[in-house]
């Protein structure tokens, strides 16, 4: 059990004084406008820092959720401790996670306004609850704009994850982030994507898991197309199958995810 004391007055404050609540399970900061963006805009957002903000975290699995729904039928509960000076969380007697690549569950914008009030679990258009746990420190998102002002929130802290999260969570804790936002009128998105200093992201959300991973190859082919001009659409398809890693994202949230993972060292050409 974690000690009254280890708990932040924050989040006594938040749980205690917060009655609008939304459908979501998640606590979020924000919604932070950025003056002048409007839909069809895209918000770049510079994820500068990532850093653990408590001693703990936790991972729970609740009743016919998750991977293996029919499988794991109690709830089940367990506070991990996390040395935030080794960057090390003891998850089981003997079993000892990095937590050097903490990184936000959520980062998304408001939906379309049609789309009224929605819950914070699945991720889709307007990014959100996708559990990409490439999405760390050092790495830019972009994400396409559907309301006035973007309206960015963040939340879902996660000291360490799997590629796939498949019981439901990750280490959950607590985390400070700095961001950087550039509004961007240049830019066009369908789907969110990101970089990184080694690759380009593209993403692919959807209820069924085989649809995601289309969504994902036809953001590669339209990224590497548009980004390379001289490149075919059969040679973006095969550049795709041959040097793109595709991850599974997670599998938890109803919208499922696949991120592909772009290499820039293979483009010799001027990029």
């Amino acid at each position: 059990m974690v000690p009254p004391s280890a708990v932040p007055q924050y989040q006594r404050d938040i749980y205690g004084q917060v009655k609008d609540r939304g459908p979501g399970p998640h606590i979020l900061t924000g919604p932070i406008e950025i003056k002048g963006a409007m839909p069809g805009d895209v918000l770049e957002v510079r994820i500068l820092a990532i850093d653990l903000a408590l001693d703990w975290g936790f991972n729970r699995q609740r009743s016919y959720t998750g991977a293996l729904p029919d499988e794991f039928t109690a709830l089940w509960s367990r506070i991990i401790p996390i040395n935030r000076q080794a960057k090390t969380a003891e998850v089981a007697k003997g079993v000892v996670v990095p937590v050097e690549r903490p990184f936000f569950g959520i980062m998304g914008l408001a939906p379309d306004s049609s789309a009224g009030r929605i819950s914070s679990g699945p991720p889709g258009v307007h990014s959100g609850n996708m559990d990409n746990k490439d999405l760390t420190a050092g790495t830019t998102l972009f994400m396409p704009v559907h309301a006035p002002g973007a309206l960015f929130s963040a939340g879902d802290a996660h000291a360490a994850q799997g590629h796939g999260e498949v019981d439901l969570t990750a280490i959950e804790t607590g985390l400070r982030g700095k961001f950087q936002f550039i509004l961007r009128k240049d830019m066009k998105l369908t789907w969110p994507r990101a970089e990184t200093p080694t690759h380009w992201m593209v993403m692919g959300l959807h209820q069924n898991l085989e649809e995601a991973m289309k969504i994902a190859v036809r953001e590669t082919i339209d990224f590497i197309t548009k980004r390379f001009p001289h490149l075919s659409r059969e040679e973006a398809y095969m550049i795709a199958s041959v040097a793109v890693d595709y991850h599974v994202t997670q599998v938890v949230d109803g919208t499922k995810g696949i991120h592909g993972m772009i290499p820039k060292a293979i483009f010799t050409a001027q990029r």
